[in-house]
């Protein structure tokens, strides 16, 4: 059989890039049209013609582009590449920065290669957007990120919080007494989970946490990640997070 390429226009998030010859790379994005999906692209680190494109690949980068589709491989290949949206902030604040390279590092771990999820793309185009432009609650957004980003994944809280309930992480429901085993998120962090669920961005910066709580609060969202998703714990940005906020 003869190799068949199909073009397509798709708009996607850079997750990862691994080298691939001597100009060339492969990239993992989260696209609006194939879910997450494998791209060559080559002539990236090319001295040539206009330079290099590698700035286009840094995480989480917003790109719109022409992908081509063939029935050899799964591996598909990127042409006609640029900015769907021109960042003013991430590049050059170490806080938004660092909380892009742990948002893509996380998507990458979490999220296999499957059809078009249109929801979750939309949620992660529009937070990207949002950590842009915000100015106040940075430092909670990779928390808020983490949390929102379960109802996408099938692990988001399956009732309401009541006042003095607690979490069971392994149910994934607010609960008034302790159940049988430990893992748990206590009061204050249930309240706290609760906030961070249903918070607007725009208010994110009123949610009172110091860098002990943030911290706390991160390795619990982790953990509760952990209990359906092994994956979580290779993602090496955490510590780097834990360390800005």
């Amino acid at each position: 059989m003869s190799q068949v390429m199909k073009g397509y226009k798709a708009r996607g998030v850079v997750l990862s890039t691994v080298k691939y010859g001597d100009s060339g790379m492969v990239v993992q994005m989260l696209t609006d049209r194939y879910g997450r999906q494998s791209y060559m692209v080559q002539g990236v680190r090319s001295s040539r013609g206009r330079g290099s494109k590698m700035a286009l690949f840094q995480p989480l980068f917003m790109l719109r582009f022409e992908g081509l589709e063939s029935n050899h491989s799964e591996l598909h290949k990127m042409r006609e590449v640029q900015n769907d949206v021109v960042f003013s902030s991430i590049p050059y604040d170490v806080r938004k920065s660092t909380i892009a390279l742990f948002m893509a590092e996380v998507l990458y771990r979490l999220i296999g290669e499957s059809e078009a999820n249109e929801a979750l793309f939309e949620f992660v185009y529009t937070s990207v957007e949002a950590l842009d432009r915000m100015e106040e609650g940075v430092a909670n957004f990779h928390l808020w990120f983490l949390a929102n980003l379960s109802r996408h994944l099938g692990y988001f809280p399956g009732n309401n919080h009541r006042k003095g309930d607690i979490f069971d992480m392994r149910e994934g429901l607010f609960v008034a007494t302790q159940p049988l085993h430990d893992a748990t998120m206590n009061e204050a962090e249930a309240e706290m989970l609760r906030d961070l669920l249903e918070c607007d961005l725009d208010c994110l910066g009123e949610i009172p946490l110091n860098r002990a709580q943030r911290v706390a609060m991160l390795t619990r969202l982790v953990e509760y990640y952990a209990i359906h998703l092994e994956a979580i714990r290779s993602v090496r940005s955490i510590e780097i997070l834990q360390e800005v906020f």
